[in-house]
């Protein structure tokens, strides 16, 4: 497997060029067989321009779900500004001449200010470099980069978003459930569980629905604070919940259980960050569904 997954790495860029020339010649195919222009670009391939910075999403881990885009700039930049959760896979992608400058962060532990990280951006794009910003998941779902655009705006830098797939997506992918059902849940909404720091919380009566889909980013040390103020504010102690680390990676995990006794095997069976928590009826689909692929991959399934 690891012979295979080398093999794959070195040869990444020459399938990428050629599922280029590939679809090229269908698109042009298609327009002699329609006598029309076909709405598809032509091909899988753009600038990478100096003096801009792009805001690549990484995607939440696994390699192959980087998006082409992403692929392609990193091939193609000439420094790639990246953080704490980008794996060796996806680095491995960046060839050997590219400046690197990692700049990740824990919680609690911020190795480089926020600050620091908007004017080495700058920098390297006054500089007359084509930068790549290299975020995990996707950089608009809280990966603080607002403050990086500002940082941008205010000195004329120009910059491109490229999504990336949010961690959500990726563990609701890994145990085989869809965040949003029409028998289960009609909404779907994204909290920061840093809400939940001593002092302030979120507004837990307005997240006490039983016909959406919670889903908690950096969460793992404020589950017992979550369980409880969903509880306080209505909803019933055995509305399921579920916590996933690692998703789409070889150790991904998974601890399902409800608001009443999840703290309690939390403890029991401690889980890695990065971890995500899903908190609706959709969980309780997670033990019938075809889809999971947790088992395949001798991952931690603890059900309740």
């Amino acid at each position: 497997m690891r012979t295979l997954q080398r093999h794959l790495k070195r040869k990444w860029p020459e399938f990428l060029a050629r599922m280029s020339q590939g679809v090229s010649r269908y698109l042009d195919g298609l327009s002699q067989a329609t006598g029309r222009d076909s709405p598809l670009p032509a091909r899988l391939c753009g600038d990478c321009r100096p003096g801009m910075v792009y805001l690549v999403g990484a995607g939440s881990g696994d390699v192959e779900l980087l998006t082409l885009k992403a692929v392609r700039l990193l091939q193609q930049a000439d420094a790639i500004v990246y953080d704490r959760l980008i794996g060796d896979d996806v680095l491995s992608l960046i060839p050997a001449g590219t400046e690197r400058y990692y700049v990740g962060k824990a919680s609690g532990h911020h190795s480089v200010p926020q600050a620091e990280i908007g004017a080495r951006l700058v920098k390297l794009a006054r500089e007359g470099k084509s930068v790549v910003r290299l975020k995990g998941g996707d950089p608009g779902v809280f990966g603080r980069m607002g403050e990086e655009l500002a940082a941008l705006g205010e000195t004329n830098i120009p910059a491109q978003i490229v999504p990336g797939i949010t961690a959500a997506s990726a563990a609701g992918a890994e145990v085989g459930i869809p965040l949003t059902d029409r028998g289960h849940a009609q909404q779907l909404r994204f909290v920061t569980a840093q809400l939940c720091r001593e002092g302030g919380e979120p507004d837990w009566h307005s997240l006490a629905r039983t016909d959406e889909t919670l889903v908690f980013y950096m969460g793992l040390s404020k589950v017992a604070a979550i369980c409880g103020g969903l509880r306080r504010a209505g909803l019933p102690n055995d509305w399921p919940i579920m916590l996933v680390a690692n998703a789409s990676l070889p150790d991904r995990q998974a601890l399902v259980g409800t608001l009443d006794d999840m703290p309690g095997k939390l403890a029991a069976q401690p889980l890695p960050s990065p971890c995500l928590i899903i908190v609706g009826s959709v969980v309780s689909m997670a033990e019938t569904s075809p889809a999971s692929c947790l088992e395949d991959a001798q991952a931690t399934l603890h059900q309740r």
